[in-house]
């Protein structure tokens, strides 16, 4: 039934029966419309919460709350003395979502794991160009296809991945959203239709909630998975309510409209702290918002030039003025919570007299450039046009005129990534598995240019020092080289390293079992609303 109701209609019902007894229905005004449901494709939190943390599961997963992984999936594992071989042993009995558009014949097994992998790493295999224009950029841009060597089915429920060198935050990547397990046998179907496309627009996974509609841009449509493995959920219909706008998502919270809601306005959270309806859940963001300029373009391609525009802005302005105080200026490219953050950097000094004499030496005069404002709000950046304006404002004053200009989300995630892309970026970062070398080689490593890496920097040296850490065990070593790699980082200025957030979850009284995540995602699975 409820496919067939206009979006209206899905938020009036979730209101009247978010209390009674025969149903449950929890809206989340979730912050812009995914870019698609396939979550190999794309890297954005929007589009995982949408598809990965919904539709479907990985072999592991992240335990609620924390950056530790713990059986998805596969209900163990075995790593062999060198380090080279893991073999995954899957979870018997898991069921494919039975939906209108597919009714799966058998469980879960290794085929669908190689499937899912495969696809991504082989461009021989059918399913590597399936939509026009698409790219497995999470994939590549953790150097996935040049780290597996092969994946072999030992048996229908044993799958075994051999590495070519060893890579200490292997188990963690697996967790993570591009990673998510698809049914190879759906998969089978679409491809003999001739309707491959449908794999991005109608998602079918293993996960606790099964895809029922999306009305673009308004409604993203939802209900419990029956036959979940991890048990039903006490939720019966999940509403996803698109809602761009962080005051009109505040409005819809307080009028009982939805449930939980992303990314407030920071001028709005002490009134939902002191509002009775509400709870506010809060925690340090392991995040980071940035200014990435491109590297290979003049005259950003001088460090000088890099250095002098980050020396320009006045990153406290922007904290104070963004985030009301709920948020620290960023001098490195990962957050202090993080394990091996060097706070002996020294950050750049705001000082405009000295940026326009720097830029003056480097005979750069008269700069005209763009500043590229996201158009929703992020964790680590909650208004981006506002920032954009206080830097066009900051730029000015050393000579250096500002166009700001912006995109569609997905339109803007994939603009930003072509190696020719004029000006300087504003973008961020939320850890996706709580190890630095999700943000220094997944952002700045030189196998995510043209993806992630949306300075199109590449320095042998960080790129070496970030390639041994991931290739050892020993915390301590590791810790050491991300040091040094910060020091370059900070001395090549690839970015502006703007801030780092408070992460807010507002959300109705009577919301039970949510768990704020530290990677940043929205996750419902567990959670109920009180009689």
């Amino acid at each position: 039934m409820l496919k067939k109701m206009t979006f209206a209609a899905a938020l009036a019902t979730a209101t009247i029966l978010s209390g009674a007894a025969s149903a449950k229905t929890f809206v989340f005004c979730s912050e812009g419309s995914p870019e698609g449901f396939d979550p190999g494709l794309y890297t954005a939190g929007t589009t995982f919460d949408a598809a990965a943390h919904t539709v479907y599961n990985r072999l592991l997963e992240f335990k609620k709350g924390t950056t530790e992984t713990e059986p998805g999936l596969a209900e163990s594992y075995e790593t062999s003395a060198d380090g080279l071989e893991y073999t995954f042993k899957l979870r018997s009995g898991v069921k494919f979502q039975t939906t209108d558009y597919f009714t799966p014949t058998r469980d879960l097994n290794a085929d669908d794991v190689i499937f899912s992998y495969d696809r991504q790493m082989n461009k021989d295999n059918p399913w590597n160009q399936y939509i026009a224009g698409g790219s497995w950029e999470y994939f590549a841009g953790m150097g996935f296809p040049d780290l597996i060597a092969s994946i072999e089915k030992v048996d229908d429920m044993t799958v075994k991945f051999k590495l070519k060198r060893k890579e200490a935050p292997f188990l963690a990547n697996v967790a993570m959203p591009f990673a998510s397990i698809m049914s190879k046998e759906y998969a089978d179907k679409l491809e003999a239709a001739g309707t491959k496309e449908k794999l991005n627009q109608q998602p079918l996974g293993t996960g606790p909630f099964q895809f029922v509609a999306y009305q673009q841009d308004a409604a993203i449509r939802y209900k419990a998975n029956p036959d979940y493995w991890g048990g039903k959920q006490k939720i019966d219909d999940l509403v996803f309510a698109i809602t761009t706008d962080a005051a009109v998502r505040y409005q819809k919270l307080q009028a009982g409209e939805c449930h939980l809601m992303p990314y407030p306005n920071a001028a709005d959270v002490q009134a939902m702290k002191s509002n009775p309806a509400l709870t506010v859940q809060e925690q340090e963001g392991l995040n980071i918002a940035y200014v990435a300029f491109n590297t290979t373009q003049a005259p950003f391609d001088k460090v000088e030039v890099r250095k002098a525009l980050s020396m320009a802005v006045n990153k406290q302005a922007i904290v104070d003025a963004v985030f009301q105080g709920a948020a620290t200026p960023a001098k490195n490219p990962i957050p202090p919570t993080m394990w091996s953050y060097n706070d002996a950097v020294q950050d750049d000094t705001y000082d405009p007299e000295a940026a326009k004499k720097m830029l003056e030496d480097a005979g750069v005069k008269d700069l005209s450039m763009k500043v590229w404002a996201m158009p929703v709000a992020r964790p680590y950046m909650l208004n981006a046009r506002r920032a954009a304006e206080l830097m066009q404002s900051d730029f000015a004053k050393v000579g250096v005129n500002v166009e700001i200009v912006s995109y569609e989300w997905a339109e803007y995630l994939e603009r930003s990534k072509a190696k020719d892309r004029d000006g300087a970026v504003i973008l961020g970062w939320t850890g996706d598995n709580g190890d630095p070398d999700n943000f220094l080689d997944t952002l700045l490593g030189c196998d995510a240019i043209g993806g992630n890496n949306r300075a199109q920097w590449c320095n042998k040296e960080f790129d070496d020092l970030v390639t041994k850490a991931k290739e050892s065990s020993d915390q301590a070593e590791r810790t050491k080289l991300y040091e040094q790699a910060q020091v370059i980082f900070k001395k090549e200025a690839p970015w502006i390293t703007v801030d780092h957030s408070l992460s807010v979850v507002p959300m109705r009284k009577e919301v039970t079992g949510f768990v704020q995540s530290p990677l940043g995602d929205f996750a419902f699975d567990g959670v109920d609303l009180a009689e």
